[in-house]
């Protein structure tokens, strides 16, 4: 007798800001013939409008929670969440904020239940999330405040000919420039440190996970004479995880850390903040970058990139992001669940 085949991983994906993009990304993802059970949270008559304003076909159903064995390109089940007044393509309206967080919520609880087994987030417009009276500095920071974890920003480049993957994750996200310094202590390093080792090690099968880390001043410092955090801070964060056995090298001079020979030397790189690395990153592979949220009770995978609202509504925006997410985002699941049969 032939066996019944096992259920497809069910991936939740948020569309995001409405007058942007992300329905697209969504509706050009069903598309694909990923094997996965695709559960959009979304305006289910917003993404049948998108659908034909890009001209393709979109089968919508209600989920109900029965696993699916096999997906066809074009399927899309569907959790209904009403935007307050119809999108504008390209003009974000805060009366929809409040949709686009009952979404992330929604999500988030699903996954916690394991009703779903990951969540593919869309792009959202922090500015009018925060317009329209909601404190919201990003993705990565509601998520740590709704599961009450900590987590790390992890972005990651899918591999390609020739080229190695890229990961980069950070020690502070969504701040200003000024503010970081006074946010680096060496406990948050040691468990930023710990954390990128751990998600390495159970998701990405890095048996013995290498990390660079940088250091926060230019020339790391050059000795003390341009600042003195790598001293004071990064540098003993590190020798209290190597006496603990973490591998590290470190702390690099920003500007060299990415020099070919030296990214041969390591697996990941902990940058101090936001911009110090991830334009490397994007400049060599933005259309094939992930961001991952490492802590998490469950995978979180994410475009990397805004909600690009000069091209919303024409029907031409770049889904290469979104399907390298959601391909992420099955490599993880799978990883976990190798991991918890061991």
């Amino acid at each position: 007798m032939q066996s019944a085949a096992a259920p497809l991983p069910r991936l939740a994906v948020t569309a995001g800001e409405p007058a942007g993009i992300g329905a697209e990304l969504v509706v050009r993802l069903a598309q694909q013939p990923l094997q996965a059970d695709l559960v959009a949270l979304a305006d289910a008559d917003q993404l049948q409008r998108t659908a034909a304003n890009c001209g393709v076909n979109l089968e919508l159903v209600e989920d109900d929670g029965t696993p699916l064995a096999q997906r066809g390109p074009g399927q899309l089940r569907v959790r209904h969440h009403p935007l307050a007044i119809r999108e504008t393509a390209g003009s974000p309206d805060p009366r929809n904020a409040g949709q686009v967080l009952a979404v992330l919520e929604h999500a988030v609880d699903a996954c916690l239940r394991g009703d779903l087994d990951a969540l593919v987030t869309g792009p959202v417009q922090k500015s009018v999330i925060n317009e329209a009276g909601h404190s919201f500095t990003g993705h990565t920071e509601f998520l740590a405040r709704r599961t009450h974890s900590s987590v790390v920003m992890l972005l990651a480049s899918e591999e390609a000919p020739g080229r190695p993957p890229l990961r980069v994750a950070l020690a502070t996200t969504h701040l200003p420039l000024r503010l970081v310094p006074d946010a680096l202590n060496i406990e948050l390093l040691r468990e930023t440190l710990g954390i990128v080792a751990h998600a390495l090690e159970e998701r990405f099968a890095i048996e013995h996970p290498i990390l660079a880390v940088l250091g926060l001043n230019p020339h790391a410092g050059e000795g003390g004479h341009l600042g003195r955090e790598e001293i004071e801070i990064i540098q003993p964060a590190l020798d209290s995880l190597r006496a603990e056995g973490l591998d590290l090298i470190g702390p690099l001079p920003a500007d060299t850390a990415f020099v070919p020979e030296q990214r041969r030397r390591y697996d990941a790189v902990l940058a101090m903040y936001h911009d110090q690395a991830l334009p490397v990153l994007k400049s060599e592979a933005f259309e094939r970058t992930v961001n991952i949220t490492l802590g998490l009770p469950f995978v979180r995978t994410s475009v990397d990139h805004g909600t690009a609202l000069d091209l919303a509504g024409t029907g031409r925006a770049d889904p290469s992001s979104m399907f390298a997410a959601a391909r992420m985002a099955l490599r993880l699941v799978a990883a976990g669940r190798r991991n918890d049969t061991r």
